[in-house]
């Protein structure tokens, strides 16, 4: 199936320090496309990848898992640190579990993590009907576009494939069971006003990682989908910053490498 337009992938070669992008179950790469670009216009090298079955129909999802979800950024992840030598995740709800995961398992590989509003598990009955119900719904009404802003929509499905969701409910467990391993300098952007993943998801996350340089922000203005949202711009100021906190320099040396490509274009080297 044709990928949906504004769901594609987005990927910028740039500096030596690279960022790896995880949207959210049911989205696309769209949720994330301004926090990517803004990335890539300060010189980073960045990879958002569109997850299988995603950007397409819901029936296409059905037929995924979380293991085709983490195979698609663990390769990512990989491709990335073959190009830079420095690497941080950053990831949306499912995207959050998935950029904790990368760094659970890749240790130094991955050197800082940003998730907002991460998923840690699936909520209410349907936790406990998804075994048995996927085998008789299709799907549930969708859970995209929890946006506050007006005008603004998520690009998602408008169904939720339930086959799909059990495997996404397998996974959380996955994840919060490796959760000790993650070590790295961790921020964690949520929204007190969040419809489809409550704080008590990241209040987990951050209670079970041991990472020791930890911040939390506070996105009061905005849902769900905050990297379209009101705080928008703050969670690219603030993800940025946490680059350049352990990255010192970061900026500079991408200007360099950008101004040495630029030259090498005006020349014709």
């Amino acid at each position: 199936m044709p990928v949906l337009p504004g769901a594609e992938p987005f990927r910028h070669e740039g500096g030596e320090v690279g960022v790896l992008l995880c949207h959210g179950f049911t989205g696309s790469p769209q949720s994330l496309r301004p926090w990517a670009e803004f990335l890539a216009e300060r010189g980073l090298t960045v990879a958002l990848p569109l997850l299988p079955g995603h950007g397409t129909r819901w029936e296409d999802m059905q037929l995924t898992g979380w293991q085709d979800w983490y195979a698609e950024v663990d390769r990512e992840l990989r491709a990335l640190r073959e190009r830079c030598t420095r690497v941080f995740v950053f990831g949306l709800s499912l995207g959050g579990a998935l950029a904790l995961r990368l760094a659970a398992k890749h240790g130094d590989e991955v050197n800082g993590v940003v998730v907002v509003n991460p998923a840690n598990r699936v909520h209410g009955a349907a936790a406990y009907a998804l075994p048995v119900l996927r085998h008789f719904v299709p799907t549930v009404g969708g859970i995209a576009s929890d946006i506050a802003k007006e005008g603004v929509t998520e690009l998602g499905y408008d169904r939720v494939p339930l086959r799909a969701a059990h495997s996404m409910r397998n996974f959380y467990r996955i994840v919060d069971g490796e959760l000790p391993q993650v070590t790295q300098p961790l921020l964690l952007l949520r929204s007190p006003q969040d419809h489809v993943v409550p704080p008590v998801d990241s209040a987990r996350v951050l209670s079970r990682v041991s990472s020791t340089d930890v911040t939390e922000i506070l996105l009061e203005q905005s849902y769900h989908v905050a990297t379209l949202d009101h705080d928008a711009d703050r969670v690219f100021e603030e993800s940025y910053a946490f680059i350049g906190r352990l990255a010192p320099g970061v900026g500079e040396r991408s200007d360099a490498v950008q101004a040495g490509q630029q030259e090498g274009t005006a020349t014709g080297g």
